[in-house]
C-alpha cells in the first residue's frame, strides 16, 4: 500500500450501523488506510454480514484490524458497551468516531404519526448520536481526534410526509457545529456528511419515478450514489490532512444539494 493508503495507520475508530450500505463501504475504506475498526450493527440478520466484514478487512495486512459489536442505539447503555469493548480490543485512545447508524421509518403525513415512530427515529438518529460521541469523548487523543456524523440531504430539505426524519438529520447538524467549537480547542475536528440518494439497502423498493427524480437532481453524471462514494468523503475528513476542516455540513449528493 503506498503513504496515501496508510494514512489512519494505527488509528482506532468506531463506525455504527456498519454491517452494509454506507457503513460497511466507510469501515472498508478506513481500514484500507490502515484503521482498526470496531464495526457496530444492531440486528441478528445483520452478523453474517458484519462477521464478512471482519474478515475482510483482517486480510488487508498491514495494521488493518476489525472486530463486530451487536449493539441497538436506542438502548443509551449501548455506547458504554461500544467503547469499552473497542478500548479492550485496540487500546485506550479512539481517534475517529463515525455516527453513521440511522433509520427512515416509513413516509406518514403529519396527523398520523405517532409516539412511537416519533421515538423510533429520533431515538437512533439524534439521542444515539448524543449518547455515542459523550461515550467517546474521554478517549479521544490529545489531539487529532474526529468525530464524522452522517446525515442526509433531509436535513436541508423538504420531502413531504418525512418530517420526522428530516428534523432528526437537521438536529444533528447541530449537534455538530456545537461539538466543533466546543471540542475544537482539544485539537479535534467534527464535521458531517450529508449523503443524496445512495444505492444500499434502505433504496431498494422505492419506486422508479422517484429514482429517475433523482437521478435527474444529480448534476454528476445524473445518477444514484454509491456506498464508496461517501465513504471517500468521510475517510478523508478522518485523516490529519483535513485538519483545517471544522464544523462543516458537507454535501455528499453529486450535486444535488450545493451548500
Amino acid at each position: 500500500m503506498s503513504e496515501y493508503n496508510l494514512s489512519l495507520q494505527n488509528k482506532v475508530a468506531i463506525v455504527t450501523g456498519a454491517s452494509r450500505g454506507i457503513g460497511a463501504a466507510i469501515a472498508e475504506t478506513l481500514a484500507r488506510r490502515g484503521a482498526k475498526v470496531a464495526i457496530t450493527f444492531t440486528s441478528d440478520s445483520s452478523i453474517d454480514a458484519a462477521e464478512l466484514l471482519v474478515k475482510k478487512i483482517k486480510g488487508f495486512g498491514t495494521s488493518a484490524d476489525a472486530i463486530k459489536i451487536q449493539a441497538d442505539l436506542r438502548d443509551v447503555s449501548s455506547a458504554k458497551h461500544i467503547v469499552d469493548t473497542t478500548v479492550q480490543a485496540f487500546g485506550s485512545t479512539i481517534h475517529i468516531l463515525v455516527n453513521n447508524a440511522g433509520c427512515a421509518g416509513q413516509p406518514k403525513p403529519i396527523g398520523t404519526i405517532t409516539i412511537e415512530d416519533y421515538s423510533s427515529i429520533f431515538d437512533v438518529n439524534v439521542r444515539g448520536v448524543f449518547f455515542m460521541t459523550e461515550a467517546i469523548v474521554p478517549y479521544l487523543p490529545k489531539n487529532g481526534g474526529r468525530i464524522i456524523n452522517i446525515g442526509s440531504l433531509g436535513g436541508r430539505m423538504g420531502f413531504p410526509q418525512n418530517s420526522v426524519y428530516c428534523a432528526s438529520k437537521a438536529a444533528i447538524e447541530g449537534f455538530t457545529r456545537c461539538w466543533a467549537a466546543e471540542l475544537g480547542p482539544q485539537g479535534h475536528t467534527v464535521n458531517q456528511v450529508n449523503p443524496g440518494a445512495v444505492e444500499t439497502d434502505m433504496f431498494k423498493g422505492v419506486p422508479d419515478e422517484i429514482i429517475q427524480f433523482a437521478k435527474k437532481m444529480t448534476p454528476f453524471e445524473n445518477r444514484i450514489g454509491l456506498p464508496s462514494d461517501i465513504a471517500e468523503v468521510a475517510a478523508f475528513v478522518a485523516e490529519d490532512r483535513s485538519r483545517w476542516i471544522t464544523g462543516q455540513v458537507i454535501s455528499a449528493s453529486g450535486g444535488w444539494a450545493m451548500y
